[in-house]
């Protein structure tokens, strides 16, 4: 283990079940679970020592709270109306992440720095991913076992290694747990769609006179989905519609947002954008309906581009402007089954020694409508149509459908259609995640003190399947899509509607199983047709993890202040990926002479998978103290060294202090090195493939790029193959971070507690992603790592002066980013008569700052901060505030959650008159504005004795009581921000609970 120190010995310190110290953001519910516990670890330290308070801002949600206010039955969608969590992947809008096997996850994301920079945490050890990007599905964790759920929103990646950029989240589980619980759970909107149940269960017990502790846990889950947008926030056509009156410099705004504005450049059953011949677009405009039936498109007032213009229009306000079906057919909420089941046994084999072991498997499927199979630029030739007999360059379906005088003069007619006659697109995901522990965990009496440690080892498995349903096949639709009068002689019944591959004079592209498919109307689609064209790409792949890791804290001597602790630690962990794809649903290699590969096409127009083959594995060891150092102040630092297989060597860091001058003012502050390691997709991803062309960035006569022969005269342009990869040469993102805050408990206040924390932090060679044309340029300002990038293809380069490119567009540590912002949390708990009590509390983040830089030089770096416009956006504001009375035998619990009013797009500029001169770093708005939202939800509780010791419980929740819309958003297609907003409307939930003790 080279540069890891051996006085780093591997022994250890966290329980099997870390847990809270009563800190200043610990709801008054959690606080009396965690002293009922008897819980004393802090999530974020390593040190294991009552009464310690760690200077790094950390939330915990109890038990109690998590069932009272939770808007579902996930704890997914609990966590995240957590303020301090801000684009996070949720099933919801997730839906169009088709080929990267995100569809249907839930993966939590602190900060908007991305949830790959977010380490998830089941009783203090890692989980391993649900994704070859490593993003933790949160449906994986038992939820019956949940006893807490603790946020460190700050970094910790000297506590816990890579990935804890932006923070920790950690599952506490009750391990101890002795008795029996039931929950049973069932709802529906109020529109009578997305029903959906829940039923867990979970025993423990002790034995051989409590020296043995036995615990079971099962779940079952499922969801309805929502395939069909049908509510009426989605049907007012609010829509961002370019100005057709806009020039450079009349001072108008390149961009209007308008009512009853629609697409104009489709239709369920085709609409002809263009045509060729004597009279160009002679027909545009006509679309087509129930069996073929011909229809005038009208344009309204406001279309651009204008219907008379070279190019087709893409909008349109008023006139027929609810034609286009795009924002109808597409998903809602996915179709949602899980289950899973835990079990954990341990023994305490002699006074302070007890061994453990713990297994869990938890299985999900999910399945979603991706929204309409859209097509758009198809040519349907038309040479021929007007004679007798009809040439095969004549489109049968074409001619049948408008016949010969409306084709005279016409050599070709362009269509695009939303396919309402093909199904949609679908998710089909499969998930199967497994995680078996073993260990052991003591403590004794050392240097006066008790010392901890503990030592385990962990296998995880993850099973993926990304399954895709009725995606198009290129070569297949495109065969399918030209349809020829058979010719006499060509062994088809004369006249017959046939495929042109099959009756023209070639015989050698002849293809026995092609359907031809009529595009021209709805319900005119030969089924056959359907599943010629169709098809259901796959991609399996496993993800392994196995940790072994050893901590050990103790408290070796004290100074005139106190007592100073210690921890150490070490860990080792491997991380792997294998793949499998068959060969017809990976894209079609090209290779040259040498059998190289030179270049690929795709089959499918969505998918085009390749397996994914790769490993790593990683080193680490710790150090960590606290030492008091007198009148109220108190030290807390941590080192971390680690040595990666791929990335090398690296430290991480941490410093920080608390004083608390008087029992009602402590002060804390942080200083972290934290880092991202590469994970398994940013360095083996097998990629896809496309092909296209990239402009000369500037490179002139004299001056020719690498890739060119020096002398020859440089080109416009050059066409390319490109490969999406990994990248093994990648090093670890690091961050420097800042926190520093204070919590006010005034005595003379009984029950309240605020805590306000501000929070820097600045990622600096961030992993990213670029683009063909980003590699150039940025080759062409001399970075020689993106110039090894491009290489050429002999075989297809036909000018020397303008050779044919291989483009690899991997992953390069080029980005940065700078997020800033400040976390309040406030409580007050008020006891209420002998048997109840009022609490209240609020937590909210107000963001200052989240620019991201891609490393392209010439970007405009632009500060999300204040955007809704979507996932990467970051609200001002994210609040959650609840009030709620508790009794012994009623409860009520209300909620209200909610974010801020903003802009749609960051560098928008908004001018009615006036405007500036628009361009793509500072586009003009009539209105740039984007309402917020608040939402509220109502949980009720009814408690009853079921006898003895046990109690049960009937609750009542309706989450979005007011009936709130989401924000909306001028786009077509589903016109709203799924990431901060509530799409399902009013939702009712019921159910029961029941324990023993």
């Amino acid at each position: 283990m080279r540069n890891i120190g051996a006085a780093m010995t591997a022994l250890a310190i966290v329980h099997s079940a870390p847990a809270l110290a009563q800190d200043e953001s610990v709801s008054p519910a959690a606080a009396s679970e965690a002293a009922a516990n008897d819980q004393i670890v802090v999530t974020g330290s390593r040190v294991v020592r009552d009464g310690f308070q760690a200077p790094t801002p950390l939330t915990v949600l109890g038990e109690t709270e998590i069932q009272n206010s939770s808007p579902s039955n996930n704890i997914a969608d609990f966590v995240n109306t957590l303020p301090s969590l801000a684009g996070s992947t949720r099933p919801s809008n997730s839906r169009l992440n088709i080929s990267s096997g995100q569809a249907g996850i839930n993966a939590l994301n602190l900060r908007n720095l991305g949830a790959e920079r977010t380490l998830i945490l089941v009783n203090g050890k890692r989980s391993v991913g649900s994704t070859i990007t490593g993003l933790v599905d949160i449906n994986t964790i038992p939820q019956a076992l949940i006893s807490s759920v603790e946020v460190v929103s700050g970094g910790a990646s000297a506590a816990y290694g890579s990935d804890a950029v932006a923070g920790v989240v950690n599952f506490i589980l009750n391990n101890k747990y002795e008795g029996l619980k039931v929950e049973a759970d069932s709802g529906i909107t109020q529109y009578g769609d997305g029903f959906n149940y829940s039923a867990s269960a979970a025993a423990g017990m002790a034995f051989a006179g409590g020296r043995g502790h036995v615990l079971l846990s099962g779940e079952i889950a499922h969801r309805d989905g929502i395939f069909d947008v049908n509510r009426d926030w989605n049907a007012t056509g609010f829509v961002r519609i370019t100005n057709p009156d806009y020039t450079a410099t009349n001072g108008q705004p390149q961009f209007l947002i308008r009512r009853q504005v629609g697409a104009a450049n489709s239709a369920p059953g085709s609409l002809i954008t263009g045509s060729a011949g004597t009279t160009a677009n002679s027909l545009r405009g006509l679309y087509f309906t129930n069996g073929g039936a011909i229809n005038q498109f009208i344009y309204g007032p406001l279309t651009f581009p204008s219907p008379t213009g070279s190019s087709p229009p893409t909008l349109t306000q008023g006139g027929s402007w609810q034609v286009n079906d795009s924002g109808r057919r597409i998903g809602l909420d996915p179709e949602d089954d899980r289950y899973g089941l835990f079990g954990r046994v341990s023994f305490e084999v002699t006074d302070g020694i007890e061994l453990f072991a713990e297994a869990a498997y938890n299985q999900q499927k999910v399945r979603f409508n991706a929204g309409p199979n859209l097509q758009t630029g198809i040519v349907l030739n038309a040479t021929g149509c007007t004679q007798t007999p009809v040439p095969v360059t004549c489109n049968a379906f074409l001619l049948n459908t408008l016949g010969a005088a409306a084709l005279q003069g016409i050599t070709s007619v362009t269509i695009a259609t939303t396919s309402a006659d093909l199904p949609g697109r679908g998710i089909d995901n499969k998930r199967k995640v497994q995680r078996y522990l073993v260990g052991a965990q003591g403590e004794f009496d050392a240097f006066g003190n008790t010392a901890r440690w503990d030592i385990f080892g962990q296998y995880s498995r993850a099973e993926l399947r990304e399954q895709l349903r009725d995606i198009q096949n290129i070569a297949n639709i495109n065969a399918a899509r030209d349809a020829a009068f058979a010719p006499a002689g060509s062994g088809f019944p004369a006249g017959s509607i046939q495929c042109l591959i099959n009756v023209d004079a070639d015989p050698t592209n002849n293809d026995a199983a092609c359907v031809p498919l009529n595009r021209l109307g709805l319900g005119v689609a030969d089924p056959a047709a359907i599943d010629y064209v169709l098809g259901d790409p796959y991609r399996d792949q496993v993800i392994e993890q196995t940790v072994i890791g050893a901590n050990f804290s103790a408290t070796p001597f004290a100074t005139w202040a106190g007592d100073v602790s210690i921890a150490v630690g070490a860990e080792y962990r491997k991380e792997e990926v294998k793949g499998f794809v068959p060969d017809e649903f990976q894209p079609l290699q090209l290779t040259d002479a040498n059998g190289n590969v030179i270049g690929a096409r795709n089959r499918w127009s969505v998918g085009n998978y390749l397996p994914s083959f790769g490993s790593y594995d990683v080193k680490e060891a710790y150090l960590e103290t606290v030492v008091p150092l007198g009148f109220g102040l108190e030290f807390n630092g941590a080192v971390r060294a680690t040595d990666y297989s791929t990335a090398g060597y690296v430290t991480t860091w941490k410093v920080g202090a608390t004083w608390q001058p008087i029992d009602d003012i402590r002060l804390r502050v942080t200083r972290s090195r934290d880092i991202r390691a590469p994970n398994l997709n940013d360095l083996f991803q097998a990629g896809t493939a496309n092909s296209d062309s990239v402009s000369n960035p500037g490179f002139v006569n004299g001056t020719s790029p690498s890739f060119v022969p020096a002398g020859l005269p440089a080109q416009s342009g050059y066409a390319y193959s490109g490969f999406a990869t990994g990248n093994t040469d990648l090093g670890p993102e690091k961050s420097n971070q800042w926190n520093i805050g204070g919590v006010f408990t005034p005595t003379f206040l009984p029950g309240f507690n605020l805590a306000v924390d501000y929070f820097s932090i600045k990622v600096n060679s961030g992993i990213s992603a670029f683009s063909a044309q980003q590699i150039v340029n940025l080759c062409f300002l001399g970075e020689q790592a993106f110039c090894d990038a491009i290489t050429t293809d002999a075989a297809r380069t036909q000018d020397p002066a303008r050779p044919y490119l291989i483009i690899e567009t991997r992953p390069f540590n080029a980005a940065s980013q700078k997020v800033r912002g400040i976390d309040i949390d406030a409580s007050y708990r008020l006891p209420v008569g002998n048997a109840g009590a009022f609490t209240l509390r609020g937590l909210a983040t107000r963001y200052l700052e989240n620019r991201f830089d891609s490393g392209v030089p010439g970007t405009v770096v632009v500060d999300s901060t204040g955007v809704n416009g979507g996932q990467s956006s970051t609200p001002t504001w994210i609040y959650r505030i609840s009030a709620s009375y508790d009794a012994d035998d009623f409860g009520i619990t209300a909620t209200g959650r909610g974010v801020s009013a903003g802009k749609y797009v960051a560098n928008g500029i908004e001018c009615q008159t006036g405007c500036p001169t628009s361009n793509v770093n500072a586009p003009t708005y009539e209105s740039n504005s984007i309402k917020g939202a608040f939402y509220v939800d109502l949980n009720l509780t009814q408690k009853f004795s079921a006898g003895g010791d046990a109690r049960g419980e009937f609750f009542f929740n309706v989450t979005n009581l007011l009936n709130d819309d989401p924000i909306l958003l001028p786009e077509t297609g589903l016109a709203a921000n799924s990431t901060y907003s509530d799409l399902l409307g009013r939702s009712f939930r019921v159910g029961v609970r029941f324990k023993t003790r």
